[in-house]
């Protein structure tokens, strides 16, 4: 069995070399080969340097180093298209799965599965935190239709094969999970443990994990969409009752219906409820827009190995280090 280690790094140079070591202890007698895959996407911190300095002391740590900052997903993105070996297993650079519980996700994925994730059996996060998590995997729910989707984490074993259903997907919006869907239906969850974070807090915060779960159900579902259509249709009916009673009560008592009041607030849902659908309508052209610009999910700035041993990572788009020109593999 060989495995790839893919974690996506933002100002982690506390945790690296703990890291790393506990990933190659727990997989040097496991494995008949592996790889630790170091995204950098783009740190403020020191973690290029230590990444480089890993990379020069095991041949087994490639470092990718990213031209800025593009989010967690879009770094993961990077390095699975860079691992190199058939199973790939992705986590964060926290510590807050130990490289320990790794073996669970691989005996699991050897029953069958194409991906397993491992979900936490408590949670060591604030309330905000927890409570966005829980909105953001209800999204995935919708956005994935996969069970599993409640049992959703950074911390996750698959097939590299399934990267093939999404090699051209080329958007700056990325979920990692969903485009995982494209390949397979065959999904696992086990309990893992889940530490407290050692070094430094979560670059996550509410207002992040917000526009994740927006980002999410705007650009991997059509659910606004229907939601905006029943919401036209729930309008269309309350103005519907309310011109029947403003027609029976003048049918019945001879007057209209006194007060301005009443028309303002019909005005009031009817209007709201126009500029509501066509806001979400707004938000899919502009992802249709993004698009169709071709912009890509990252760029490489450089590699801890030699350009030309470098594998191509599909249709992310590489610089050259020494003139610092963009191509694409």
């Amino acid at each position: 069995m060989r495995v790839s280690v893919v974690v996506p790094v933002y100002n982690a140079m506390a945790s690296l070399p703990e890291l790393v070591s506990g990933i190659s202890g727990v997989l040097a007698g496991r494995c008949d080969e592996f790889e630790v895959v170091l995204v950098n996407d783009a740190s403020t911190d020191g973690s290029w340097q230590v990444i480089r300095e890993l990379s020069s002391q095991d041949s087994r740590v490639r470092g990718i180093n990213l031209m800025r900052n593009y989010g967690q997903h879009n770094a993961l993105l990077c390095g699975i298209r860079a691992a190199r070996y058939e199973i790939t297993v992705t986590m964060d650079d926290d510590l807050q799965n130990p490289p320990s519980e790794i073996p669970k996700l691989l005996s699991t994925l050897a029953e069958g599965f194409d991906v397993v994730y491992g979900y936490p059996m408590r949670q060591q996060h604030g309330i905000w935190r927890d409570l966005a998590s829980v909105t953001t995997k209800w999204v995935l729910k919708n956005a994935m239709g996969a069970a599993t989707a409640a049992c959703i984490s950074a911390f996750r074993a698959f097939r590299t094969e399934l990267r093939e259903a999404f090699s051209t997907y080329r958007n700056r919006y990325v979920s990692i999970d969903v485009l995982l869907t494209y390949g397979t239906t065959r999904f696992a969850a086990v309990q893992v443990r889940h530490d407290v974070r050692a070094h430094g807090r979560s670059n996550y915060t509410l207002a992040k994990l917000v526009t994740h779960a927006f980002n999410l159900i705007t650009g991997f579902s059509t659910m606004p969409l229907k939601l905006a259509s029943w919401n036209g249709f729930i309008c269309m009916g309350l103005g519907i009752l309310a011109l029947l009673f403003v027609l029976g009560r003048y049918l019945i008592q001879g007057g209209s219906v006194p007060g301005f009041p009443f028309l303002a607030s019909l005005i009031v849902i009817l209007s709201g409820a126009q500029l509501l659908a066509l806001g979400v309508i707004g938000e899919y052209l502009s992802r249709m827009y993004a698009f169709t610009i071709d912009r890509p999910p990252y760029t490489v700035r450089e590699f801890t190995e030699p350009a030309h041993m470098a594998v191509s990572l599909g249709r992310g788009d590489v610089s050259s280090p020494s003139t610092g020109v963009g191509h694409e593999l």
